[in-house]
């Protein structure tokens, strides 16, 4: 008895995926804001503020990794370098889990705003919101040499 793999590939439209986190400024001020309120200590009284622009943000997180897949990344392309589809693969994957993970975030913090525990969210949210953003960060740097390295495949540079 023969059994059949099939096998999905998956690419990146290196010029949609440039121009989608070229043009969602919005999205990377409210990283760069966030950042830069939770690096230092937060006061019980801005919690709310910044539990409402973080679950700001996560909508914007929201749209911006739909439209990466929509437009950034395609299932089974003609012809495709297995080491780029691989990446493209694992990172359009790491979408759900990073968006999960802020939505979780966004979840803790509402429910410690409800119970009134803000001096416990003071010290909880700043941490936190830094490890999601620098997981951010890894992910969109990896995501900028994928562009980077499909550029060069296409116009015959790379290795």
């Amino acid at each position: 008895m023969s059994s059949v793999v099939m096998t999905r590939t998956v690419t990146v439209n290196a010029a949609f995926l440039q121009e989608i986190k070229e043009v969602n400024t919005e999205l990377w001020h409210r990283l760069e804001e966030l950042r830069h309120r939770c690096q230092r200590p937060i006061s019980p009284a801005n919690c709310r503020m910044l539990v409402d622009r973080l679950s700001q943000m996560r909508d914007q997180l929201a749209l911006h990794f739909a439209l990466e897949e929509a437009y950034g990344y395609f299932d089974d392309p003609v012809d495709v370098a297995p080491r780029l589809s691989y990446a493209a693969e694992n990172l359009r994957s790491e979408h759900r889990t990073l968006y999960l993970e802020l939505t979780n975030i966004v979840d803790r913090a509402e429910r410690l705003i409800h119970c009134e525990q803000l001096a416990t969210l003071a010290l909880w949210f700043g941490p936190e919101f830094l490890e999601f953003d620098q997981a951010l960060r890894d992910h969109e740097s990896r995501e900028n040499e994928l562009i980077y390295e499909a550029y060069e495949t296409d116009i015959g540079t790379g290795d």
